[in-house]
């Protein structure tokens, strides 16, 4: 029973062989495709990509924290590169020297987008310009501890930030449409951490800085005794001026319903942030990033309800295919129940996948054919041979011992002959002829 089995085992394999050997060159041609759709897909994303933030403190280095800590999970590692703000963001993207920064609304000159071919992952959130001033400054102006306009910033000192930040240039916008001389106020140009600690010193009277309120220095500034934020009454007017502004209401008791901070709702103008990439970073990247914005900037904020954000709105460069994707649809459904690398290559891959088995599959069907015609070779190239034989018989060319040599030897070949059982007929039906030439040469 066992040498039996054996045998059956040893056939089998058998027929695999010849059946993989017949199937070779398309398999062989199947892989090349695939190598070639690979180095043109590029499908996985390398493993490092630089995001330039903003300084120290602010909401853009605190995001930015987030995000790396979100692709980690996915063996992306996030190099974060401090900086002054978006207007240096957007000059460290033209260099190269970062792949994606956060971009403030109103940052971007018009001739950037098309010069560098930037792309926009949506707006993550809004950032209201903040106006903190001391109380005591506004009396000693003009007896009333409220500042209701741009305009009572005359006398005081005022700080607007770095050039890099952006500020300085949206302020010039403000002043500029509020017909305010700039000589009238002391300007200064102080980093935020300093621009703070200036303010609570009493150096300054005032100070104007556009973040997130995840920002700490606003959390603490809103809170601190003696110092206001001011109320821009004007604010749908500014937005209607400036179409990269968004009036938004900070609401009363917000920040602490316990000590009703504010005490009435503040009015402000406030710009859009974004994700802005190269054109040469991954789409794959792209995709991570937007996937982590949906988890960072979904939830309801001090100036957004539930899944406001990220949304495709009041963007200045062209939003991003991947990122318009993510908006729409969320996390692709591979990607909720497979490793991402692994569900990242069969969503990049999928395609090529399907133009080259539309390739094979008609050339598919020569490998039966061609499978036969291998195994019946083998035996029907003997036919040749034993034909040969009968004709040296016919003409009297040899002896009988010579010819029937000949067939001895033509027989020991055929014996060795392995083919599968389904062939077997082709292979017993030589042998039947063989021995019928010899029949008929010892007849002769």
């Amino acid at each position: 029973m066992q040498p039996t089995m054996s045998k059956t085992i040893r056939y089998t394999l058998l027929s695999l062989r010849d059946l993989a050997a017949s199937a070779g060159p398309f398999i062989l041609l199947a892989v090349v495709l695939l190598a070639l759709a690979y180095l043109w897909l590029d499908p996985m994303p390398p493993r490092r990509i630089t995001l330039a933030t903003g300084p120290a403190q602010s909401a853009y280095d605190e995001f930015g924290k987030r995000y790396a800590k979100e692709l980690a999970r996915h063996g992306i590692e996030v190099q974060l590169l401090p900086s002054q703000g978006s207007a240096e963001n957007l000059r460290l993207l033209q260099e190269g020297r970062a792949d994606i920064a956060f971009v403030q609304g109103g940052s971007n000159e018009a001739s950037t987008s098309q010069d560098y071919g930037f792309e926009s992952l949506g707006s993550l959130f809004v950032e209201p310009v903040w106006l903190f001033y001391h109380q005591e400054s506004a009396h000693k102006l003009k007896r009333d501890d409220t500042l209701n306009g741009l305009g009572d910033l005359r006398g005081l000192r005022l700080n607007v930030g770095t050039e890099g930040s952006g500020v300085p240039s949206l302020m010039d916008k403000l002043f500029e449409v509020n017909r305010i001389d700039k000589s009238s106020m002391t300007l200064s140009r102080l980093e935020p951490t300093p621009a703070v600690v200036a303010f609570l010193q009493g150096e300054t009277d005032a100070l104007v800085f556009a973040s997130a309120p995840e920002s700490l220095m606003v959390q603490m500034l809103l809170q601190t005794p003696g110092v206001k934020l001011m109320d821009f009454a004007q604010n749908e007017a500014y937005s209607r001026r400036f179409t990269f502004l968004t009036p938004v209401t900070l609401p009363r008791g917000v920040v602490d319903l316990a000590s009703d901070v504010p005490a009435q709702d503040v009015r402000l103008i406030a710009s859009t942030t974004t994700l802005v990439a190269r054109h040469d970073v991954h789409p794959a990247l792209m995709q991570l990033f937007s996937q982590a914005s949906l988890k960072l900037h979904g939830s309801a904020g001090w100036f957004n309800r539930a899944r406001e954000f990220p949304n495709p709105a009041n963007l200045e460069f062209p939003l991003a295919k991947e990122a318009d994707r993510t908006i729409r649809n969320g996390v692709p459904l591979l990607q909720r129940y497979l490793p991402y690398a692994l569900a990242n290559l069969m969503e990049r891959m999928w395609l090529a996948l399907g133009i080259i088995i539309a390739i094979l599959l008609p050339l598919s069907r020569i490998v039966p054919p061609f499978y036969e015609f291998r195994i019946r070779s083998r035996v029907f190239r003997w036919y040749g041979q034993l034909r040969h034989i009968e004709e040296r018989m016919q003409l009297h060319d040899g002896t009988t011992s010579e010819l029937l040599e000949a067939i001895n030897q033509l027989e020991a070949r055929v014996l060795m002959i392995k083919v599968p059982l389904s062939y077997a007929d082709e292979l017993y039906a030589l042998r039947n002829y063989i021995e019928m030439v010899r029949s008929k040469l010892l007849r002769s």
